[in-house]
């Protein structure tokens, strides 16, 4: 029997031979695909496909992982979610490590009906709500699937539940910080990180220092940089402690994460007028290398 990577080595793999901590972010919407591929194909699906094909191996071997939105295939039907675990297995044959962005979050018997099909997708990794125990996690990991639980999210509305106060002084965040560490002591791996990871905002960085000393072995996944005003000295104080001469990739304890300022590079007007004929990949490619060099200068490689 083939033994299989358990995530966070897949991970660890994967950030170090490319140098990145970036994750990009596969949220395709219809209206802000490329006009060639809009007008070259009049189904939607075909579209969606050829346009997830093109940004995979735009960023292949660039950046560490893609993390697909799953609203944004469900929303197709069948054949979205047909397309969707087609370019999942696409991804991971050409060396990323593959997330699904599902929120998903219940009950034991009802969250083991969702970590089989989390599996079956042919994801690596999955985003999960602990709001009804931490456990939710435990099917999940048990098919050998990471997770990232959703501690600090980078979203205004998150602050009113997240910030309030409990009766023994910690926030609501602080408190899935600590169960997301608890949860994640039983699953370290040989590097020293947990499969068991975080969800934590860019935007939020006045609290990150607090939820890192409680989250020693996380990688935080971070949505937020960049154009929703994430920084580099953001994702400087999430980076774990003790990283290791030479892995600083893989051991720094940080994925972020970027969406549209990626996969619609472009969009943007400079870059059209610069690059008259060039393929859109291009836009996507260099978008994707950019990033991933203002990181490296955080971990330690630049």
């Amino acid at each position: 029997m083939v033994h299989e990577i358990r995530f966070a080595e897949r991970l660890h793999c994967a950030m170090e031979s490319t140098g990145s901590v970036v994750c990009v972010g596969l949220d395709p919407v219809v209206e802000k695909l490329p006009s060639g591929i809009k007008e070259r194909m009049g189904e939607t699906v075909s579209a969606v496909d050829e346009f997830c094909h093109g940004v995979i191996n735009a960023v292949a071997g660039r950046v560490a992982a893609v993390k697909f939105q799953s609203a944004c295939f469900e929303r197709l039907g069948t054949l979205g979610l047909e397309i969707m675990h087609a370019r999942m297995a696409h991804a991971a044959n050409v060396g990323l490590a593959v997330i699904l962005d599902a929120k998903r979050g219940d009950i034991a018997l009802t969250a083991g009906h969702y970590a089989a099909a989390a599996k079956q997708s042919g994801a690596h990794a999955v985003t999960l709500s602990g709001y009804m125990g931490v456990e939710v996690a435990e099917p999940f990991l048990k098919q050998g699937m990471g997770v990232f639980l959703l501690v600090r999210t980078s979203n205004p509305e998150g602050d009113r539940i997240q910030r309030a106060m409990l009766e023994d002084g910690r926030t609501v965040a602080q408190m899935m910080a600590d169960e997301t560490a608890r949860l994640g002591a039983g699953w370290i791996s040989s590097r020293g990180i947990s499969d068991v990871g975080a969800v934590v905002g860019a935007t939020q960085a006045s609290e990150a220092a607090e939820l890192r000393a409680r989250m020693k072995d996380q990688v935080f996944l971070i949505p937020g940089y960049g154009a929703q005003g994430g920084t580099k000295d953001d994702i400087r104080v999430m980076l774990r402690s003790g990283m290791k001469d030479g892995e600083r990739a893989g051991t720094s304890g940080v994925l972020v994460t970027s969406s549209r300022a990626i996969i619609y590079a472009y969009d943007d007007q400079a870059w059209q007028s610069d690059h008259a004929g060039k393929h859109w990949t291009e836009a996507v490619t260099l978008a994707a290398v950019k990033m991933t060099e203002e990181l490296r200068e955080v971990v330690g490689l630049g």
